[in-house]
Order: structure tokens, then sequence, then C-alpha cells
């Protein structure tokens, strides 16, 4: 037998509990004594949020500017714009303020204000020159774990794709989790939201590379999200059920973030670089073929993905208890509303070749449960579509 090796890296200080969004002026104060920019959008603006932000960082001494110029999935453009505007701030630190999408550009903007150029010439493989512009970072949704990973994906508006910068600096220095911040969001949001951070605890779990450490973190975070996450969708203002949420979305990015995700990423980050579909959406739709697919690659781990799904009796065999597993992810996505792929976007034959060709050159897909190509992906958007 292998003798046993890996590597676990954390390098966020994580704060968690209600109320804590408080304590942000006293997180980014040993990184700034002046000015500070707040990466946000319009969403969070509007609620009120953001200026609770700036008024925490103002009782410390801090200055404060809002960038909220962000699309649903953030684009190259975008983080130009936020990195100029930390330059022109003077900013000695950014501040992410929202879904994944804010915690991504407010990463980008960091290490383009370092580094110079655009996030395309720091595209992975290539990895930063210099250190990045400390970050703090606030999570609003419960889904990406954006606020300790030390990837930033964004769209390449000129190319239609998803780009990954991926450096172990780019992670936040500190994430602050509040609970009280996710308790108004809709259920069509927080159904989605939540299905991406079921798809990264699976994913994390099930990978090429996943770990006893991440093992441990995917594991918790799927049996949270199958319990919490139809509650939240169905009463937003549960705030156990919220507090779940936002500890599985913790749990999951922890796991992925040293372990990797798969082929539903590379499908759903494919459809959303062609046609700007929401992050969490995009993944959901394809969660049940995938792990159908990969069932024969590790009978075993599917056997507890499904467990901790909640399915799966003791007289059942493995396989029988791993394909129970498919079945509990179709049941979760239909009681939350998760959309089919058809319903999401009119395709032609000619779509589904291009988004099976980008997954199978997508940096995860060497990664996934069962080694798959072209074609496995091309059958996949096409089972996919056709339901």
């Amino acid at each position: 037998m292998d003798s046993l090796s890996f590597t676990y890296e954390l390098r966020t200080k994580i704060i968690f509990g209600a109320g804590r969004l408080a304590d942000l002026g006293q997180e980014a104060r040993p990184f700034a004594d002046r000015r500070v920019l707040l990466v946000t959008d319009s969403g969070i603006v509007a609620a009120g949020i953001a200026d609770k932000a700036a008024e925490a960082l103002g009782r410390v001494g801090l200055e404060s500017s809002v960038f909220a110029d962000i699309s649903a999935n953030p684009r190259d453009e975008e983080c130009c714009e936020a990195a100029a505007a930390a330059l022109a701030f003077r900013a000695q630190a950014i501040v992410g303020l929202g879904g994944g999408s804010a915690l991504d550009t407010a990463k980008s903007a960091a290490a383009l204000v370092t580094n110079g150029g655009r996030v395309k010439d720091w595209e992975d493989p290539r990895r930063l020159e210099s250190d990045p512009l400390p970050v703090v970072a606030v999570p609003t949704t419960a889904g990406t774990g954006s606020e300790v990973t030390w990837v930033a994906v964004i769209t390449d508006q000129e190319h239609h794709y998803k780009m990954t910068l991926l450096d172990q600096r780019i992670a936040p220095d500190v994430a602050i989790l509040d609970p009280e911040l996710t308790l108004t969001l809709p259920p069509g949001i927080t159904a989605a939201t939540g299905m991406d951070a079921l798809v990264h605890a699976i994913e994390a779990y099930t990978c090429k590379v996943a770990n006893p450490i991440s093992d441990a973190l995917a594991l918790r975070a799927i049996t949270l999200i199958a319990g919490a996450l139809p509650v939240a969708v169905k009463e937003g203002g549960n705030t156990a059920a919220r507090c779940d949420m936002l500890l599985a979305s913790l749990l999951a990015g922890l796991a992925f973030g040293n372990a990797d995700v798969g082929a539903v990423h590379c499908m759903g980050e494919s459809l959303g670089g062609l046609y700007d579909t929401p992050h969490g959406v995009a993944c959901a739709v394809f969660l049940p073929y995938v792990l159908e697919f990969n069932l024969e690659a590790d009978l075993a781990k599917h056997a507890s993905v499904a467990r901790a799904l909640g399915t799966g009796r003791a007289d059942m065999g493995e396989a029988e208890v791993a394909r129970s597993g498919v079945e509990a992810t179709r049941a979760l996505m239909a009681k939350i509303g998760t959309p089919k792929l058809r319903e999401l976007q009119a395709l032609s034959r000619d779509d589904l070749e291009t988004m099976a060709r980008l997954s199978a050159e997508h940096v995860c897909s060497p990664d996934n449960a069962r080694d798959i190509g072209y074609e496995d992906y091309l059958e996949l958007f096409t089972k996919a579509y056709a339901e």
C-alpha cells in the first residue's frame, strides 16, 4: 500500500458569527491606516450592507470608497476598472463584500494593483510576481467559498470563456462570515448558490486529488446542505438554516481549495462563459449527469456522498447506495426549483460541441473522478439538454 502523502494549506483567518460584520474595521486596520476600497455590487449597495461595512471601517478611522460595477459573472474589464479605482483612491487594502462575483473581482483587482496588466496576463498556469494588496472577504451568499480560496474565475469577454487566476497569494487575508447578511437573499439566489456549494463539496470529495482533510470538510458540508438548503429556500429568515448554509459553503470552499473540482464545473463554466448563465445554476443542471457518469470510478466514495445526502438503506449494496445519491440530488433540485438546461438556454448542436470542447480543455477536467474527454462531455451535454 502506498504511504499517505498530501499537503493542506490555509492562509486565511476565519471569523464566523452573527453580527461579526461589526468587526470589519478592526480586522482591516492591520493592513491599512488610511484608505480601503470596498468592492461590492449594486444590490449590496441598495440593501444598505455597503453602508454598514463603511461604518465599521470608519469607526477605526479608515476612509472607504465603493466600487460596485460588477456583473453576475465578473469580467476582465471590471477587474481592471476595480484595480484602477484602487490605485486612484490610493487604497492600502481591498474589502470584497458580496457573492462570489464581488469576492473574485476583489481578489483579481488586488493582484492587478501590484502586478499590473490584465487578468488574462496572469491566467493559470502563470503565477504572480508580487504580493497582491491585502484583501478582507465578506461573503453575503452561501455558495462560492471564495473567501478562503486562492482561485478567481473571471469571464474573458472577447473569447467568451471563463479563465482562472490561480495563486496562493490571492487567498484573502481575512474572511468575515456573518449569517445575518444572508437573511434577505431571495429564494432563487439561495437555491443557486446553495447548489454551487453542494457541487463544490461533492466534487472535492470525489475528485482524484482529494485528501483526508478535504474529505472530512466536504462530507460535513454535504450533510449540512442536505438538511438546510430546502429550509433556507422556503424560509429565508430561518437563522439556523442560514447559519448552516454559510458554514457549509465555507467548509466546501476549504475542501475544494485544497483538492479540486471536476467535470460539473468544467461544464458549468463552459455554459456560463458562452451565455453568462449564473454560475450556481450553470453547475447545478449538470450535477446528476456527472454523478451518474462518475459512479464507477469509486463506488465507495459515491456511496458516502449518498449517505451524507440522507439516502441509502442498510440493506442496500454499495452500488445501489451510490446510485441512490444521484436520485437524491435530483429530488433536492426539484424541491428547491432548480431549472433544467432547456429552460435556461436554447442551444444548437454547434453549441453543445463548443461546450464539450471547452470542457475537455478545462484545467480541472484531469482531476474529475473518472477519466473524461470530448466525446463523454458531448454525450453528457446532449443528455442534459434532451431532458
